[in-house]
C-alpha cells in the first residue's frame, strides 16, 4: 500500500502539477481579459459588443488548430508539444499591451487561441491516459482542472492590485497581459526538463513500475480495441461523440458568458471598487474548488459518470436563472456562488468519458473535436451577452438565455450511454454488424 501510494503521488507530481500549472495560466488567460475590461475598455472606448466578440473570438483559433494539433502531438511528441504552445502562446499574450483598435484586439485574440489550440485536449485524451487508468482518470483530471479555481483565487486579486498601477508608461492592464505572457515562456522552458511522454522516459520510476503502468495502459486500449477498434474518422462521426459535441457547446456557451462578464457584473450589482471585486470573487472560486474535488473523488470511487456531471449543470442553472430575478446584492452574490460550483465541477469528470472508449490517435481527435465545437460557445456565450447588453441596457436577457443552455446540456448528459469502469464502450457506438 505503501509504495503504491507513494507512486501515486510520484504520478500527481510529475505528471499532474506541471500540467496543472500551464492550465492555471491558460485560465488566466481568460481572466485577465474580464479583469482588463473594467479599464481597459474606458481607455480603448470598446463598447459592450466589441468586448464581447474580442473576448470570444479566441475559440475561432481554437476551432482551426485543435484537432491537428491534438492528433499530431499524439503521434510524435506530446511533450514537446506543450512546450510549443506555451512558448509562443506566452509571446503572443504579451503583445495584448500593445492593441489600440478593435480590429487589433481581434486579431490578438484569434491569435492566441491558434497559439494555445490544443492544451487541453492533449493533457486529457493524450498525457494523462498513459499514467493514470480508467478508474483513476475521473480525480486526476478533476485535480487538474482545480486549477480552473486555482486562477480564479491568485488571478483575482493580482488583477485587482496592477489594475490601480502603471509602470514605464504601461497602464494596469497592459502590465496583465505582459506579465502573463513572461510566466507562460517560463513554463515553456520548464516543460522541457520536466514533462516526459512515457514512462520509459523518466527516472523517478522502477524498472517494473515503468512495465506495470505501461502494461495497464495497453490492456486498456486492447479491451477497448476488442469491442470496436475506431479510427480517427470513425472517432470524429460517431453518434456519441457528435452528442458530446452538442452538449459542450451548451455548456460552454453558458460557462464563458458566466466567466468572461463575472467581474463587470458583480461590480455593476454591488457598486464595489475593481479591487473589492477582485477580493470578492475569491469566494465562489474557493467553494467550487471543494467541489470539483469532492465531485471527482466521487466519481473514481463509484464509476459512475453522467450524474456527476448532470448536476452540477442543473445547479449552474438554478442558480443563473434566479440570479436575474433578485436586485438584493447579499442574495446576488449567494447565487453566483451557485454558479460557480454548477458551471465548474463537473468538468474533470466529463474529460474522462472520450478515453473511457476510445485511445490513440482516435481519442485525440474526438476530444479536440468536442472541445473545438464547445468552445465556439465560448465566442458565443460572451458576445451574446455583450450584444444584448448593448442593445437593452441589461444583462437579464442574455443571462436567460444562458440559464436554458446549462439546463439543456444537463438533460442532454443524461442521454450519453452509461459508461462505468467495468463497461468501457457505449453501446451506442458498437457496430451491429459487420
Amino acid at each position: 500500500m505503501s509504495v503504491n501510494g507513494s507512486l501515486t503521488r510520484r504520478k500527481y507530481i510529475n505528471i499532474i502539477l506541471p500540467l496543472f500549472m500551464g492550465s492555471v495560466l491558460a485560465f488566466l488567460d481568460r481572466l485577465n481579459i474580464s479583469y482588463a475590461a473594467l479599464t481597459m475598455n474606458q481607455d480603448l472606448g470598446f463598447s459592450a459588443e466589441v468586448y464581447g466578440m474580442g473576448a470570444g473570438i479566441l475559440f475561432f483559433g481554437y476551432v482551426v488548430f485543435e484537432v491537428p494539433g491534438t492528433v499530431f502531438a499524439e503521434k510524435h511528441s506530446p511533450s514537446k508539444w506543450l512546450v510549443r504552445i506555451m512558448l509562443t502562446w506566452g509571446v503572443v499574450t504579451s503583445l495584448m499591451a500593445v492593441i489600440r483598435t478593435p480590429m487589433q484586439f481581434y486579431i490578438i485574440r484569434f491569435l492566441i487561441g491558434a497559439a494555445e489550440a490544443s492544451f487541453y485536449p492533449v493533457c486529457y485524451s493524450v498525457i494523462i491516459p498513459r499514467w493514470f487508468n480508467e478508474t483513476d482518470r475521473p480525480k486526476a483530471i478533476s485535480i487538474m482542472l482545480t486549477s480552473l479555481l486555482v486562477s480564479n483565487i491568485i488571478g483575482s486579486p493580482l488583477a485587482g492590485v496592477l489594475l490601480g498601477l502603471s509602470w514605464l508608461s504601461l497602464r494596469g492592464w497592459q502590465m496583465l497581459f505582459v506579465l502573463e505572457g513572461v510566466m507562460a515562456i517560463i513554463v515553456g522552458v520548464i516543460y522541457i526538463f520536466w514533462l516526459k511522454d512515457n514512462p520509459e522516459d523518466v527516472n523517478w520510476l522502477t524498472a517494473e513500475e515503468k512495465k506495470s503502468i505501461t502494461e495497464e495502459s495497453k490492456k486498456e486500449i486492447s479491451e477497448k480495441d476488442k469491442v470496436r477498434k475506431y479510427t480517427l474518422w470513425q472517432a470524429m462521426g460517431d453518434k456519441q461523440v457528435i452528442k458530446m459535441c452538442l452538449i459542450y457547446f451548451l455548456w460552454i456557451t453558458g460557462f464563458w458568458g458566466f466567466g468572461f462578464w463575472l467581474p463587470t457584473v458583480l461590480k455593476s450589482v454591488s457598486g464595489l471598487s475593481n479591487s473589492s471585486v477582485s477580493f470578492l470573487i475569491i469566494i465562489p472560486m474557493t467553494i467550487a474548488l471543494i467541489g470539483f474535488i469532492v465531485n471527482g473523488n466521487s466519481s473514481s470511487k463509484t464509476g459512475e459518470k453522467r450524474w456527476h456531471v448532470a448536476i452540477p449543470m442543473f445547479i449552474g442553472a438554478a442558480g443563473m436563472g434566479l440570479g436575474i430575478m433578485v436586485t438584493n446584492p447579499v442574495l446576488s452574490f449567494i447565487l453566483t456562488c451557485v454558479t460557480a460550483i454548477g458551471v465548474y465541477v463537473g468538468m474533470g469528470v466529463w474529460w474522462t468519458y472520450p478515453t473511457s472508449f476510445l485511445s490513440g490517435p482516435a481519442a485525440a481527435g474526438a476530444t479536440s473535436l468536442i472541445n473545438s465545437v464547445g468552445n465556439l460557445g465560448g465566442w458565443f456565450g460572451p458576445y451574446l451577452v455583450g450584444f444584448i447588453k448593448t442593445r437593452t441596457g441589461s444583462y437579464n436577457g442574455a443571462y436567460m438565455y444562458l440559464t436554458v443552455s446549462l439546463l439543456l446540456a444537463g438533460i442532454f448528459i443524461l442521454t450519453l450511454h452509461k459508461v462505468s469502469a467495468d463497461e468501457t464502450v457505449p453501446k451506442d457506438s458498437i457496430p451491429t454488424s459487420k
